[in-house]
């Protein structure tokens, strides 16, 4: 089998992963009601399952990089689907909250270290140039798991047990740690082991746990105002220790010199501002379409599905566009087309033909897949093979933070303008203002692309000024 090939089926395995952990994160909203029918308890407790997977996620995260270097990528993927798989089974034969909670938060470990061991071993396996065709393998599937998670719950918790949610991972994990055997390189960090930083891990698990559980109960409605920011306030100063920590020890568990480099301090800075934004519609496309528009469920997974299509088209022209263009010029001006297409969305009526609205979301789609490759594909284009673990796990974590707090404030926009206009229900008013929010975040990833030089990550893009030419 050539190189190439080999490359590309690794690809694939990590992109199963990908969306494997975003399904996770989403399918089990849907389920809920019949999941705490099941389990004899009520939604609202129950859902400390969906918030333990998540804050799971964003403790362990910060770890992945440094496990990958001390045992090996492909050990540390293998056992990371293996938890990931186990918890799976646990989760699917939980007799109560307490059992189902725990399942959930080993699967949380698990895929905390699958996605950013995958990455980094994917990405120590390509040349520069082939970055950004790798990248669209894993950009597609993370474009498809939001907007499938919840017609998939609901399909299964319909016409199955809302077990299967849960159990149909077993065999999809058996059969990635089988691929994973056979297909993945095991690199490890040279030199003597690199002792983990306790210390560092603590501090950065316990500032993103704060953090994310602020969000999440901000952006559920879960909790009181106070504790909300106490959460956040906590969060923050737990995080300005863990970052004191991370420029005095000699051995850190993340290496923060990668953002002297000016395209990955682009890359997650930047590119943390656009998810912020463009992951809303997930969020609100849904609520507007059935809430205010009456649409079904299944109505309102049949017209948003129409981003993740437009996701998948962007695949094959990525490559060609950052070639021409260059990634600054993408960026900038794809900024502003992405928040385009994003404040388009509150102009949709229930009189918008059905045919409009999944046109206008393809396209969407299309831009914003567009921007989140560029924007990733550029953050690894400078990374030295020794800091790449360390890129990788940083990345994971800002995904991770910058999803929920974009889903946070337009949730808080929602509720502001719903009691601003002094109504009881969500009308079209309210969702332009929360549009409008989520576009203005993703703007701001216009000032960090004119900042890049022209040639920014020309051995990625494979782009040539004129100037250069010449």
């Amino acid at each position: 089998m050539s190189p190439q090939a080999k490359t590309k089926i690794v690809a694939m395995i990590v992109g199963s992963a990908v969306i494997m952990q975003q399904l996770d994160s989403t399918v089990i909203t849907t389920a809920l009601p019949q999941m705490a029918i099941s389990l004899h308890t009520d939604p609202v407790r129950l859902s400390v399952a969906v918030t333990a997977y998540i804050l799971s996620l964003a403790v362990f995260i910060p770890v992945s990089g440094w496990a990958a270097d001390r045992f090996g990528g492909r050990n540390v993927f293998r056992a990371a689907i293996a938890l990931f798989t186990l918890g799976s089974i646990l989760c699917g034969l939980s007799g109560n909250t307490v059992e189902l909670t725990a399942a959930r938060v080993l699967q949380g470990l698990g895929g905390s270290m699958m996605v950013p061991v995958g990455r980094l071993v994917l990405f120590r396996s390509v040349d520069k140039a082939a970055l950004i065709g790798m990248m669209a393998y894993l950009q597609v599937p993370a474009q498809f798991g939001p907007v499938l998670g919840p017609p998939i719950g609901g399909f299964i918790t319909t016409y199955f047990s809302w077990r299967w949610i849960f159990l149909v991972n077993v065999p999809l994990g058996i059969l990635g740690i089988v691929l994973v055997t056979i297909f993945f390189d095991n690199p490890k960090e040279e030199g003597p082991p690199r002792p983990l930083d306790w210390l560092g891990f603590v501090l950065t698990g316990a500032s993103l746990f704060c953090i994310m559980n602020g969000i999440e109960a901000a952006g559920r409605g879960h909790g009181d105002v106070i504790e909300v920011i106490g959460l956040f306030v906590f969060g923050v100063a737990l995080g300005a220790l863990a970052l004191r920590h991370l420029r005095r020890t000699p051995h850190p568990v993340l290496d923060l010199s990668v953002f002297r480099i000016p395209t990955f301090r682009t890359s997650i800075t930047g590119g943390s501002l656009f998810r912020a934004g463009a992951g809303t519609l997930v969020f609100l496309l849904p609520l507007l379409l059935q809430v205010v528009f009456g649409l079904s469920a299944v109505a309102s997974g049949s017209i948003t599905f129409a981003t993740a299509v437009g996701s998948m088209t962007m695949k094959a022209t990525a490559r060609p566009i950052l070639k021409l263009f260059g990634f600054r010029r993408v960026i900038v001006v794809n900024s502003v087309i992405s928040a385009a297409s994003i404040a388009m969305c509150a102009f949709f009526t229930a009189a918008t033909p059905v045919a409009v609205i999944f046109v206008l979301l393809l396209l969407a789609g299309f831009f914003q897949s567009l921007q989140f490759t560029a924007t990733q594909a550029m953050g690894y284009a400078d990374i030295e093979q020794q800091q790449m673990s360390t890129a990788t796990s940083i990345a994971s974590m800002t995904q991770q933070l910058s999803r929920g707090f974009g889903i946070s404030l337009v949730a808080a926009l929602l509720h502001l303008s719903l009691v601003w206009r002094g109504a009881t229900a969500l009308g079209t008013f309210d969702f332009k203002v929360a549009f409008a929010g989520a576009a203005t975040m993703a703007l701001l990833c216009l000032p960090f692309g004119l900042s890049l030089h022209h040639d920014a990550a020309s051995e990625v893009s494979g782009h040539q000024n004129k100037s250069a030419q010449a």
